[in-house]
């Protein structure tokens, strides 16, 4: 007998257990173990997990150039349309009864629409993946920044050996820290390094906002630009180049349903989502603010790369240091998250018809070993965060968080949306597409201005 898609799995829902397959995918395997049901909390820390990963170091960057008063604007505006987004595909989940993102979007446009979808989700996780990486190199090893090279801990704290080069560190973190992590079957394993992870991140705002407290009262703080800076033309599409940032800090739709899969009572997941974006949107806001009012035009793209020198402060090392490993740790623990969906989606496109991933060990460890190693070269070519973000922010992430949600919604083939969701999604659909337009002509006509500047 022929095993229907893993993606398009069939759930029957009842108010107080969770979603369950019909005698095959991951959450039968669970509940068979004896697993009863992942609580509101655990799926909170793991939702806002997946949101906030790298995007919170690359913010900073993104509201220098768009000022602050337009950045923090912006960055409540894209947390809105991700709760609206969010909302509609879990209403057409239940209405199609598919347990996992692909399922709805089969439900909507057929096997085109899972297969485009999929490989939207791939090409997005893989990219954050690859920037997870970039980042922890560059807390390790250093980075190079305009001919400067920014120096890692294990530099600073060992010296210049082979083994404290970026290869061999992350070589290292990918054997030692992320092996164990990502062979892990359940996303609800997780819920204890995702509430770590989040606490980390809040410790990157507190010694944040600490040393601002401090620079300010000491009157040695400039105001920043509240809001955009422009100078030429160049500076004026340079703004757009910003929204692939922003989107792609709160892509986390890829998860939404494994997590709603997991509950105890999945009636809970629209509140979740909620928490979860509030929580975010406050370490974000937070974040981006005390980042651009430390370090003013000097933001760099990957902020982290700024707590390598002397910050006007007493005990200035240690406070870098301490940001940089807590953060650095904080991206090990996001990173198994997003590489769980990653490799669910590309079992699912690559094996439609298989048994679930969790039963086969063979093709798990096999997926898992390919994935990683894919990633780990990605890491040690790409040049840097803000090109990785431009490039998945833009096309895959915008993809993922929107314009699917939009067009399931617009194609409504169980009859279930309201006007003002049709509406919503039409927007929708408008800023993203005429946006990602913008920033990829954006990122194609700076690379041409940079490239007759080098030419002349």
């Amino acid at each position: 007998m022929t095993i229907p898609p893993s993606s398009d799995r069939k759930y029957r829902r009842s108010p107080r257990t969770p979603l369950l397959p019909e005698k095959h995918g991951q959450l039968f395997e669970a509940q068979e173990s004896g697993f009863g049901g992942a609580s509101f909390s655990g799926a909170v820390f793991n939702l806002s997990t997946t949101i906030v990963g790298a995007g919170i170091m690359a913010l900073p960057a993104a509201v220098k150039q768009l000022g602050l008063i337009p950045g923090v604007v912006m960055i409540a505006l894209v947390a809105m349309l991700t709760k609206s987004s969010i909302d509609l595909l879990l209403k057409f989940s239940r209405a199609s009864k598919s347990a996992t993102y692909p399922g709805v979007a089969a439900d909507a446009f057929g096997e085109a629409g899972r297969t485009v979808l999929q490989f939207c989700i791939i090409i997005n996780n893989l990219g954050m993946l690859v920037v997870y990486m970039i980042i922890i190199g560059d807390v390790l090893s250093g980075t190079l920044v305009d001919g400067v090279h920014h120096r890692g801990v294990m530099e600073e704290w060992f010296g210049e050996h082979w083994w404290t080069s970026r290869f061999a560190l992350l070589l290292l973190t990918s054997l030692l820290v992320f092996a164990p992590l990502i062979s892990f079957r359940r996303v609800d394993s997780l819920r204890y390094t995702s509430a770590l992870s989040v606490a980390l991140a809040v410790v990157f705002v507190a010694i944040t906002a600490g040393v601002v407290i401090v620079k300010l009262t000491e009157g040695s703080i400039k105001m920043p630009h509240l809001m955009p800076k422009l100078v030429n033309q160049a500076s004026f599409w340079n703004l757009f180049t910003t929204f692939p940032v922003l989107v792609t800090a709160y892509i986390c739709h890829h998860n939404i349903l494994p997590i709603e899969n997991e509950l105890k009572d999945p009636t809970q997941m629209k509140s979740i989502a909620r928490n979860s974006l509030i929580l975010c949107s406050i370490v974000y806001v937070a974040t981006s603010f005390f980042g651009v009012l430390l370090f003013g035009d000097h933001t760099l793209d990957d902020v982290l790369a700024n707590f390598d020198g002397d910050l006007g402060v007493p005990y200035s090392s240690l406070i870098d240091d301490v940001v940089r490993v807590s953060y650095g740790i904080h991206l090990m623990l996001v990173f198994p998250i997003v590489f769980f969906s990653l490799r669910l989606n590309l079992d699912g496109l690559l094996f439609p018809y298989a048994i679930p991933i969790a039963f086969d060990n063979r093709r798990f460890f096999l997926l898992t070993a390919a994935l990683m190693g894919f990633i780990f070269v990605g890491a040690n070519f790409v040049p840097s965060i803000w090109d990785a973000f431009q490039f998945t922010g833009a096309t895959a992430a915008v993809a993922v968080g929107f314009i699917f949600p939009a067009a399931i919604t617009l194609r409504d083939n169980n009859g279930i949306a309201t006007k003002k969701e049709r509406l919503v999604s039409l927007l929708m659909i408008v800023l993203a597409v005429s946006s990602s337009m913008v920033a990829v002509t954006s990122d194609i006509y700076s690379i041409f201005n940079i490239e007759q500047g080098v030419g002349s």
